[in-house]
C-alpha cells in the first residue's frame, strides 16, 4: 500500500499528507498492525465505533462488485481476482470521486452527531 501511494500520489508522499482509513476489524487494530503504522509514520483516520457505513468499501465498493459477480461460479482464486479487477476497472473515475465526496459528508454527519448513530437523522451539516 505504501509503495502504491508513493508511486501514484508522489506529492502526498513527499509531504506525508495522505491518510489511511480502515475500519475497526481485529486485523486492522492488532498490535502488529498498529506498531507497523506507527513505525512507518502512517497517518490514520480513526473509525467511529459502531459506524460500518463510514468505510467506502462498505457503502460503495462491495455493492459495485457484488451485483455483476452475483450467481457466477469461479474455478480458481485467479479467476476471482481477474473478474473482480475487470469490474473494478469498469467503474468510472467519476464514481470514485463521488464516493469520496459522500465519505466526507458521512464524516461531517458523524461529527455533527458527536459520533452517535446518524442514519435517517435530518441534520444540516452546512449550518
Amino acid at each position: 500500500m505504501r509503495k502504491n501511494v508513493r508511486r501514484k500520489r508522489p506529492e502526498l508522499w513527499r509531504h506525508n499528507s495522505w491518510f489511511l482509513h480502515h475500519h475497526n476489524a481485529p486485523a486492522h487494530t492488532s498490535h502488529l498492525v498498529r506498531d507497523y503504522l506507527t513505525k512507518n509514520n502512517v497517518n490514520t483516520v480513526p473509525q467511529a465505533p459502531y459506524s460500518p457505513d463510514m468505510t467506502p468499501y462498505d457503502f460503495f465498493l462491495f455493492a459495485r462488485l457484488k451485483l455483476p459477480l452475483r450467481g457466477k461460479r469461479f474455478q480458481t482464486i485467479e479467476a476471482i481476482k481477474e473478474n473482480s479487477q475487470k469490474e473494478l476497472k469498469a467503474i468510472p473515475k467519476s464514481a470514485y470521486e463521488k464516493c469520496f465526496e459522500d465519505w466526507k459528508k458521512r464524516w461531517n454527519m458523524c461529527i455533527a452527531c458527536d459520533g452517535d448513530y446518524s442514519e435517517g437523522n435530518e441534520i444540516n451539516i452546512d449550518e
